[in-house]
């Protein structure tokens, strides 16, 4: 199911771009460096949801989060970044009746702001990590995937909107405001499980041991990983749109003094 998915996903992205060059000219609509982005995120969810990895996250909890890390941080920036909303768009375009369900949803995504965005992504990232339902996800692949998408999803909206929200001075600033907290919330999260004297997940506690790690060492390396590599990630991020920011707030300042001396 999983692969028929992502085969599925990259056809109909690959028939929107092909559809949008033809119409708008090559590197035109979406550009080059777009589709690399799509085309890199999707093979990270290739990475993340094939084995080893997905054989060992059944076991080890570290490769879990590895796992979960690969989906939030990784793929779904990249897909975001690929415009696929775009691509998917030009894809059923040509289907009857497609094109009235597509342009809805388009208009909708680009209405929604980068602080709901940014709240479902951390009520999914939360709310998952409760040991119920991280139990729950780890007993039922049902469950389990439910928990991948919600994960990817929220991912992939809040990554959307701070790609194609409204820049100006305030958008950027607004813009590196939510990475920075997504970055803080998540950090905080990681350093929770790594600092947990005891195993938060019971199918864990009683899984093969894997790498000669104990489960509450397994746990300890597993936050870590939510905590540090995905902090600089997102650290990364916030800085590129503070440079983005300053490089508006400059532009700004410019057009202020060429328009005083041609006023002058």
């Amino acid at each position: 199911m999983v692969a028929f998915t992502l085969v599925l996903m990259a056809a109909f992205y690959g028939i929107g771009v092909v559809r949008v060059w033809r119409s708008a000219g090559t590197g035109r609509g979406i550009r080059y460096w777009q589709l690399g982005s799509f085309i890199a995120g999707w093979l990270t969810l290739v990475g993340a949801l094939s084995p080893p990895l997905d054989e060992w996250s059944e076991a080890l909890f570290a490769a879990h989060m590895v796992q979960h890390e690969l989906l939030m941080v990784v793929a779904a920036p990249l897909i975001a970044f690929g415009s696929p909303l775009i691509a998917f768009a030009w894809t059923f375009s040509g289907t009857k009746g497609s094109s009235r369900i597509v342009a809805p949803f388009a208009r909708s995504a680009g209405l929604l702001s980068a602080a709901v965005a940014c709240g479902l992504h951390a009520i999914a990232l939360w709310l998952w990590h409760l040991p119920t339902l991280y139990d729950a996800a780890l007993a039922n692949e049902s469950v389990h995937a439910l928990q991948h998408l919600s994960f990817f999803g929220t991912g992939v909206l809040f990554w959307w909107v701070l790609a194609n929200g409204r820049y100006g001075r305030a958008g950027y600033g607004a813009a590196v405001l939510y990475v920075f907290a997504t970055g803080l919330h998540s950090g905080f999260l990681g350093a929770l499980i790594a600092l947990s004297p005891h195993v938060l997940y019971a199918p864990y506690e009683g899984a093969q041991s894997l790498w000669d790690l104990s489960p509450l060492e397994d746990q300890q390396l597993a936050g870590v990983i939510m905590w540090v590599p995905a902090s600089v990630i997102f650290a990364g991020a916030g800085l590129a749109f503070l440079l983005a920011w300053l490089r508006e707030s400059g532009r700004r300042v410019e057009h202020f003094g060429s328009t005083r001396r041609t006023i002058a």
